[in-house]
């Protein structure tokens, strides 16, 4: 029952390997997509009162739930249509009330009667948080400068060294281990915590909002609407309970004390005000822990079309992947830069880790035959500029394979046959992957061509 939701990334690896290679069955429940989709090849959905299986892990439950519901919508569209047109049939028949109209009738009636006994009604849509980030000016270009930050409790250093420049727009993520200092940089920048060493300095024109993973800022002793009206006093009472609705407090939920909500419903009030705040700079720690699945998506989407800049501490492999366009990893001397989404993070890490075993083990070779090692290297870059060629012929010819498929899906044939529009998904879905594994080969051999 959520395994990952207090484990940093490297545990959540182990955690991955070690249930992959687990000879017994699994059932897990999570909200860490990036995990499910890691081990998992059966999902179980829990919606409407309903309970419904989809073969395959997250990322394919999507991409098969939202076929079949369009297959549904599609056909039950159809059959009301038919059932319209046969009572129109129906009444005219009615109307001329001859003895062959009353049969005709009749039998137009029966075939409503079937097709309404086969009628699938699709299921009415379950209500989702409605986020909204906009801010209500636009920042300098420089946001954040950060020169060697250090931070210490007593004798205990927590971090060093750390340096940063944000500049508008970006969206970075900070990550490492837990305990690195993550939420203490964080706090430090919001100023409650003073640096012990270096020095950091705001932009122009930056209102920051921050979201504290343990809420810390809300008041207990207030009800829902009393904690959102205190923030915004100039909100109507009507504007106040609108905002609360599409966070899903409705009713005398608003009435509900903040001390009596529980961890979801706290984050829910805690981005709410956030949102309302039209914030240019967003400091995030954790802000999707105690989010279900949908309302990540719902969050991640939001923050796509958001126009400022924000810094995030995060330990949401998917969140981290949709959203990052660079990736600060805190270590022990300070950040080290990537400048990418989770996947290129863990790809160039990797890498790093090949290149300096590979340097360190050359190094030796090197004072046993230099010759030797050179002609080894050379033969080694003729293997990869060959392997490169190839992956790039089978990078074309996957994209030339997808694209065929794209056209056969979008095909009046293929949209109006429920099973054949799973089957051309399916191969869709798995030609995007072989081909998102195809651009990851590329790149490491790429780097490994330039090393």
């Amino acid at each position: 029952d959520e395994p990952t939701n207090h484990l940093d990334i490297k545990s959540v690896e182990w955690l991955e390997n070690f249930l992959k290679n687990y000879n017994g069955a699994i059932f897990v429940i999570s909200h860490d997509r990036y995990f499910l989709d890691k081990i998992t090849d059966k999902t179980v959905e829990l919606e409407n009162r309903k309970v419904r299986c989809f073969k395959g892990n997250y990322s394919e439950f999507l991409v098969k739930k939202k076929a079949e519901q369009k297959a549904i919508e599609d056909k039950y569209e159809t059959d009301m249509k038919e059932i319209q047109r046969l009572e129109g049939v129906v009444a005219q028949q009615r109307q001329w009330n001859r003895e062959k109209n009353i049969k005709t009738a009749e039998s137009k009636l029966k075939q409503i009667e079937r097709i309404k006994e086969q009628l699938v009604v699709p299921d009415s849509k379950v209500e989702r948080i409605r986020f909204h980030f906009e801010p209500k000016c636009v920042s300098g270009n420089d946001v954040i400068i950060a020169d060697g930050l250090s931070k210490k409790f007593g004798s205990k250093t927590i971090f060093r060294n750390a340096s940063l420049h944000i500049t508008r727009g970006e969206r970075v993520f900070i990550l490492g281990d837990n305990g690195c200092g993550k939420t203490t940089f964080l706090k430090t920048l919001m100023g409650q915590y003073a640096p012990d060493e270096g020095t950091f300095i705001f932009g122009e024109n930056l209102f920051k909002g921050y979201f504290d993973q343990v809420q810390a800022g809300l008041d207990l002793n207030k009800t829902a609407i009393e904690e959102i009206w205190s923030k915004y006093p100039k909100m109507t009472q009507t504007q106040v309970r609108s905002a609360l609705a599409a966070f899903l407090f409705k009713g005398d939920d608003v009435f509900k004390k903040i001390s009596e909500l529980s961890g979801g419903e706290r984050a829910r009030i805690a981005l709410l005000n956030l949102m309302l705040g039209g914030y240019n700079l967003l400091l995030l720690d954790e802000p999707t822990n105690h989010l279900d699945a949908f309302s990540r998506e719902e969050l991640e989407n939001t923050l796509l079309d958001y126009d400022g800049t924000m810094l995030i501490v995060s330990h949401d492999r998917y969140f981290i992947n949709k959203l990052s366009s660079r990736i600060l990893e805190l270590g022990e001397n300070g950040f080290t830069e990537y400048l990418g989404n989770y996947d290129y993070y863990i790809e160039k890490k990797a890498a790093r880790q090949s290149i300096e075993v590979k340097t360190g083990t050359a190094k030796k070779v090197e004072k046993v035959n230099d010759y030797k090692l050179k002609k080894e290297q050379a033969s080694q870059q003729r293997k990869l500029k060959t392997q490169l060629t190839r992956t790039e012929n089978d990078i074309a010819a996957l994209e030339n394979e997808i694209e065929e498929i794209q056209k056969k899906l979008d095909s009046q044939e293929i949209q109006t046959d429920y099973e054949k529009l799973i089957e051309f998904t399916d191969l869709l879905n798995s030609k995007n992957d072989e081909l998102l594994d195809k651009y990851s080969l590329w790149d490491e051999l790429q780097g490994m061509v330039e090393e």
